[in-house]
């Protein structure tokens, strides 16, 4: 049985040594919000937040989190209270499939987290490891930075 804090609440799941992240959050855990892109680190649409840090659920195991923090997009906000960024993502218009959005979130909240002004270089170093298939990376960009601005106000 691993236990870790899960969006900020105590999770646990019972799932066998060596299963990825990704699996436990997608199966027993119930999440939508990760998902398997590649399963080989080169696509980020499974990216989570362990302890903060950007991290590949796909291949991250299970027993790399217990007694630690895991963050999702589903743990940013909610329909009521959207994360900054997740507002701005939907004012820029910038998700189109949505495949990669939650790991782009997960990782641009990353960023904001420790640069809250960020130039349009740090984005894009920050996003690198994100994969969108529908070409939407500049309104991806504008939406960051339009986060970055709310969140200074």
């Amino acid at each position: 049985m691993m236990r870790f804090t899960l969006n900020g609440a105590a999770a646990e799941a019972d799932v066998p040594e060596g299963t990825a992240l990704l699996h436990a959050l997608r199966g027993p855990l119930g999440l939508s919000g990760p998902r398997f892109g590649c399963g080989d680190e080169k696509c980020g649409s499974c990216m989570v937040l362990v302890d903060g840090v950007p991290a590949f659920a796909c291949t991250l195991g299970t027993e790399a989190v217990v007694g630690r923090s895991v963050v999702t997009a589903e743990g940013l906000g909610s329909m009521a209270a959207p994360h900054p960024l997740q507002a701005a993502m939907l004012a820029e218009q910038a998700g189109q499939c949505g495949w990669c959005l939650s790991g782009i979130l997960v990782s641009a909240s990353a960023l904001l987290a420790h640069n809250p002004d960020p130039d349009e270089d740090a984005i894009r170093t920050a996003l690198e490891p994100h994969l969108c298939r529908c070409g939407s990376h500049n309104r991806i960009i504008r939406a960051v930075q339009r986060a970055a601005r709310e969140m200074r106000a």
